[in-house]
């Protein structure tokens, strides 16, 4: 089935089931407004925006698959593990899958399970694109550009996931009534990326300053409950994190527009009560989909990778209670490597050995961007010379500190000025010496003004790294942009040569449902990639 198909088929679908929502909303008011139904049904529409919420709150709940309760005989979770958990969770270096299947040959040892590259694609253009072409039409119609605005936001956050997994995607056109289909170049679609937000994040400026406390949507919203002030801190930072994501392919335009969003009059995120995530609620009851991966599927089949071990465990980092378990057995954080093979596996899952994800199910939440974030970008940013408010150091600096109050953890002084320790070599806690590896850098974690420019690069993108864990498309994002941190390689690369074990895998292929139902479409997408179809092909801003 093509996008075009996908599309006109959910949104006739969706439509169905907001009409009735709509309905039913509209009856429960109209003795309330005792006016014409009609009449009355639209202006509640507008001033419970009911029209546009539903879709938006659709769009948020799709940029992260998840579950929450809804969508009856799904399995969210299993969309999750596929979509990311066995994906970019793998290639951030965060997670190590500890499931069965397939004999380890998947795609932890970089052979791609056909089924397990598409929902990553799908998620983006049937949960997201559908409903927000919806909300512009009817922002239109209402004349309220402040919430076409939030959406297009959300709209980029979501989509430049997919796109920073795949490369070339049909998007530049999409909703204009041309060819859904056509596949861009990834230069044009982040071009369009920075048109969007440069657009919305002056429409939502002038919103706020304009409308001092102003909220959009805040029924529907789970991630900000409507407060335009952080919407606009956020897109600010979303402007930040995608113009550094193109630093080594258009240096020019990255500094553009990573300056637009320090010299905001609103600013980007600094606070950690503004970091972007999935609240838990009333409106929202879920649980991150790592708990249940990790915790009760098949005895666990997500487990502390082997990098996140040298690197944690050498810096005698604080947070590493808040992000994984202890092994029981001798009460230490041990991890596992990518790409084993063998019948070894029950091993990574026993909990005397190897240590688990650090999840609670009632309260840890879905994070878009951390606040921490916010400020490792701005370090890089002063890094290389750009004016970012701070000094790299300064900023680096404030990037720790804040990663260690928004995981409720202390010592974050002590840890900033410790110059002595590094990663340390991985040793393998479940099979002898079969699976050891060897330090995997050197770098420190304080600060160095004498350092190299390039030292102190790996010095911001590790913490970086660290602080971002578990968002696995923003630490592989930023592995394959810099080459920072250094991971431990892959044992097993079952790639057929098509993947550099050293450089790793650097995009997903593209769907085999893509070929089956749109090949000219995705024929265009590989011309413009650069390379062949297949995990060792870099991306456009790949460029280091």
């Amino acid at each position: 089935m093509t996008i075009d198909k996908i599309f006109s088929l959910r949104r006739k679908l969706f439509l169905s089931c907001i009409s009735l929502a709509l309905f039913n909303s509209s009856c429960s008011k109209f003795e309330e407004y005792n006016t014409n139904q009609h009449d009355a049904t639209e202006l509640i529409m507008t001033y419970d925006d009911l029209k546009t919420g539903a879709f938006f709150a659709q769009m948020q709940k799709n940029v992260v698959l998840f579950k929450d309760g809804s969508g009856e005989g799904s399995n969210q979770t299993s969309d999750y593990q596929v979509a990311q958990g066995l994906t970019s969770d793998l290639y951030s270096g965060y997670i190590a899958p500890t499931g069965t299947w397939y004999g380890g040959v998947h795609n932890g040892s970089y052979n791609f399970i056909t089924g397990w590259i598409e929902k990553t694609f799908t998620s983006g253009f049937v949960g997201v694109m559908p409903a927000w072409q919806e909300i512009v039409k009817i922002a239109r119609e209402q004349q309220r550009p402040q919430v076409a605005a939030l959406a297009t936001v959300v709209k980029v956050e979501a989509m430049h996931r997919v796109a920073d997994a795949y490369g070339p995607i049909p998007y530049v056109n999409f909703g204009t009534g041309t060819l859904r289909n056509n596949y861009d170049g990834l230069e044009e679609v982040y071009t369009k990326f920075f048109a969007e937000l440069d657009e919305s994040i002056d429409v939502l400026t002038n919103y706020v300053q304009g409308n001092p406390g102003a909220t959009i949507l805040p029924k529907y919203d789970v991630v900000y409950a409507g407060d335009a002030t952080k919407w606009v801190k956020f897109a600010n930072s979303l402007r930040l994190r995608l113009a550094m994501r193109i630093a080594y392919a258009n240096p020019s335009l990255a500094k553009i527009e990573a300056e637009k969003s320090i010299n905001n009059p609103i600013g980007v995120i600094t606070s950690t009560n503004d970091r972007t995530s999935l609240k838990h609620s009333i409106d929202l009851v879920y649980y991150h989909p790592l708990f249940e991966i990790s915790t009760t599927f098949n005895a666990g089949e997500a487990r502390m990778s082997a990098s996140m071990d040298a690197y944690m465990n050498g810096y005698n980092d604080p947070r590493l209670a808040a992000y994984f378990t202890k092994a029981t057995g001798d009460g230490g954080y041990h991890g596992v490597r990518l790409g084993i093979t063998s019948s070894v596996w029950t091993r990574y899952v026993d909990p005397t050995r190897i240590s688990g994800l650090n999840m609670n199910q009632s309260s840890t939440e879905i994070v878009w961007m951390t606040a921490a974030e916010s400020y490792f970008l701005r370090s890089e940013g002063a890094l290389r010379g750009w004016s970012m408010g701070g000094t790299a150091q300064e900023l680096y600096e404030r990037g720790i500190s804040t990663s260690f109050e928004e995981n409720g953890v202390a010592g974050a002084a002590t840890y900033i000025a410790n110059a002595t320790n590094t990663p340390r070599a991985f040793t393998d806690n479940a099979d002898g010496s079969s699976f050891n590896a060897t330090q995997p850098s050197t770098i420190t974690v304080a600060w160095n003004p004498a350092a190299s420019t390039e030292l102190n690069l790996e010095r911001i993108i590790t913490q970086k790294w660290i602080a971002m864990y578990p968002d696995g498309p923003e630490g592989w994002a930023e592995f394959r942009r810099t080459g920072y941190p250094k991971l431990i390689p892959v044992v097993t690369n079952s790639s057929n040569g098509t993947i550099n074990t050293a450089t790793q895998v650097r995009r997903i292929p593209f769907p085999q449902s893509e070929y089956n139902n749109n090949r000219a479409g995705v024929q265009v997408g590989v011309s413009k990639l650069g390379g062949q179809d297949n995990g060792g092909t870099k991306l456009w801003w790949d460029k280091k």
